[in-house]
């Protein structure tokens, strides 16, 4: 069988039921196009059914997905609750912990990798923790470089 672009089996199927039309056999069409006889049968028997609108050519479908809408929006909310609100030690959601959540909530689980997808999906972006803690007072820190840190270095001399 010859090796085809998938762009190139709108083509394909045209020519196939182009030649039908002319009064070819199935088994001649397939080789004369380098394809199988069943392909050739599902493409006729499609035409058949579906018309013009069967041989165009469309981006295939893919699965199913697990959660809908509604599961995705109350996802979104339960993560907003924070990983210690259920059971994680600190803050920090990782695909790992978005999916347990997941798992418990949905009885759905995911591969880690689809897990970052459908953060994305619910426009959840990656954080990286702040390298410092959102309560430091600056003027006690310049207090404390101005009067304590000097202290600390004459002592370790």
């Amino acid at each position: 069988m010859a090796s085809y672009k998938q762009t190139e089996y709108e083509v394909l199927r045209r020519r196939c039921v182009a030649l039908h039309q002319q009064g070819w056999k199935q088994v001649a069409i397939a080789q004369a196009l380098g394809l199988t006889q069943g392909w050739v049968s599902r493409t006729l028997t499609k035409y058949q059914q579906q018309g013009q609108a069967a041989l165009a050519w469309r981006k295939p479908a893919g699965a199913t997905a697990r959660l809908s809408q509604t599961q995705l929006a109350q996802l979104v909310e339960e993560l907003n609750k924070g990983a210690e609100h259920h059971g994680f030690p600190g803050q920090l959601w990782t695909r790992p912990r978005v999916n347990e959540v997941i798992k418990k909530l949905f009885g759905v689980s995911y591969d880690p990798s689809q897990v970052g997808r459908l953060l994305k999906k619910v426009e959840w972006t990656r954080q990286k923790p702040q390298p410092k803690a959102r309560q430091q007072n600056p003027e006690r820190i310049k207090q404390w470089r101005e009067e304590r840190l000097p202290e600390l270095k004459k002592s370790s001399d």
